[in-house]
């Protein structure tokens, strides 16, 4: 009988914060300045440089463990975790060993396979190293330092999860999460969130740990899910053919879909960690954490149940528009300005989820305002304009911008509610299709929609649909 294996994840997942400045100098944290001008001594290890902690990358930090249901270390340290390597400009990065600033948190997910909590053992906060570019051109590497020294968190999950589905579930509800707190945008794409995959594979049923495996270049959810199938594979394979996994650190190449030694899997040994002797322990008193807890938003669970018994919205609906801080706002302040809650949903769930995709653009790139939505909805609802045209101008709200009002007016868009001009268009289609008139008159009354088509191409799109299928069924049942 073939052996059945279950696969072992824990994650550690970093997390670059949204200060303005780096967590240990003043130097800007913006993404994609030119190479090496965000620097100063501190962050490129120049000797008798000396390191201030940025109070505001605690406050994030701490809102994120509140948040996940963590315990908070009332005094934490900072450690000296010592590394060579080209984008480490000190030799050693500031990290956070013995006494992390959150322990002991979890996160709810929720998959086919139901509700499950994913324990969080530490949240810790450390600095960024600095980043290699390979000139494969030139064959050479360069160095940028402008990340080094970017404020990090890293959230190590305990070894709960068991499968892609689950890990995926555990990422975006933490990113989710942390954008609705405002700590960060988690952007995978500009590096901004990274996650480390730890992975190891047991016989069903088995309580010990198998050698695990740590995978790196991991950028989008859809590579982290390959990369667990195919490390997956990877260590049954070994395991089948009687030979032994060996712990190590594996680099992702996702093109082709396989993973690749780097180097041996070092231990908290090997990094010969000490305490950092220029940075004094942070004290984390009473007060501070209240006015931390006080200061979070409201978050996506308290938001779904709210605009259910607020605005009337499904479950569905709710849990949709929640799914971005972006979307949620722009439902709220929309919402205020029309006080139309389900007509603003439906246009943030159809019209503007379609073109986000037709256009692949995140729920943060959105341009267009509550405003010009509310006054949009407003036109269409007073029967201003009717929906193909208000679909045509939320295009251009949503590509520019525009104020619907005015360019409906400029670009001649009012719908056409004069009975005399209808009437006449109407007699004008009639006569040029008897054959479908005689259809009609002889039960096939579903040939109406062919009529009042063809009403709307001689309207230009410009009459009210309901008027003219009221008028067409006057005249066509006389």
């Amino acid at each position: 009988m073939k052996k059945q294996y279950e696969t072992v994840i824990g994650l550690e997942v970093h997390v670059e914060l949204a200060t303005k400045t780096k967590i240990f100098c003043g130097c800007s944290t913006a993404f994609g300045a030119a190479p090496n001008t965000h620097t100063c001594p501190v962050c490129t290890g120049m000797p008798g440089s000396l390191p201030v902690l940025n109070k505001k990358v605690v406050e994030l930090a701490l809102s994120v463990g509140l948040a996940a249901d963590c315990e908070i270390n009332r005094i934490c340290k900072f450690d000296r975790k010592n590394y060579f390597y080209p984008d480490n400009p000190q030799n050693y990065q500031i990290s956070q060993l013995y006494l992390p600033l959150c322990h002991d948190g979890h996160i709810t997910i929720e998959t086919a396979s139901g509700r499950k909590d994913i324990r969080i053992h530490e949240i810790h906060m450390e600095e960024d190293a600095g980043k290699l570019i390979h000139d494969e051109w030139e064959d050479c590497s360069l160095v940028d330092y402008n990340r080094s020294g970017v404020p990090l968190i890293e959230i190590v999950s305990e070894p709960d999860m068991r499968s892609a589905e689950e890990v995926i579930a555990y990422l975006e509800r933490l990113r989710l999460l942390i954008q609705y707190l405002g700590a960060s945008d988690c952007k995978l794409q500009e590096g901004s969130m990274r996650a480390d995959v730890n992975l190891s594979v047991r016989e069903a049923g088995s309580d010990g740990l198998g050698t695990r495996t740590e995978m790196k270049n991991l950028n989008s959810f859809k590579a982290i899910s390959r990369a667990i199938e195919g490390e997956k594979l990877r260590q049954i394979e070994i395991l089948e053919a009687g030979k032994r996994v060996i712990q190590e650190t594996r680099r992702w190449d996702d093109n082709k879909e396989y993973s690749f030694a780097m180097r041996s899997k070092e231990d908290a040994k090997d990094y010969r960690y000490f305490p950092d002797p220029d940075l004094l322990p942070v004290v984390i008193d009473e007060e501070w954490i209240r006015e931390v807890r006080n200061s979070l938003p409201e978050l996506q669970p308290e938001k779904m149940e709210r605009y259910q018994k607020e605005y009337g919205l499904s479950g569905y609906d709710s849990r949709i528009i929640t799914e971005s801080r972006k979307l949620s706002d722009l439902f709220e302040q929309t919402t205020a300005l029309c006080g139309l809650p389900k007509k603003t949903a439906n246009w943030l769930i159809g019209e503007t989820s379609r073109l986000m995709k037709e256009n692949a653009v995140e729920a943060d790139q959105l341009i267009f305002s509550p405003g010009h939505l509310a006054s949009l909805i407003k036109l269409t609802e007073s029967g201003s304009i009717n929906t193909t045209i208000a679909k045509e101008v939320f295009e251009k709200i949503f590509k520019e911008d525009i104020e619907p009002e005015q360019y409906v007016k400029e670009n001649g868009l009012l719908m056409v509610n004069d009975d005399s001009i209808l009437e006449e268009t109407i007699e004008a289609v009639l006569a040029a299709n008897p054959q479908t008139v005689e259809e009609y008159r002889s039960g096939k009354t579903k040939v109406i929609s062919f009529l009042v088509g063809q009403v709307m191409k001689q309207m230009k799109g410009k009459a009210n649909p309901g008027k003219v299928n009221e008028i067409l069924r006057e005249k066509l049942e006389i």
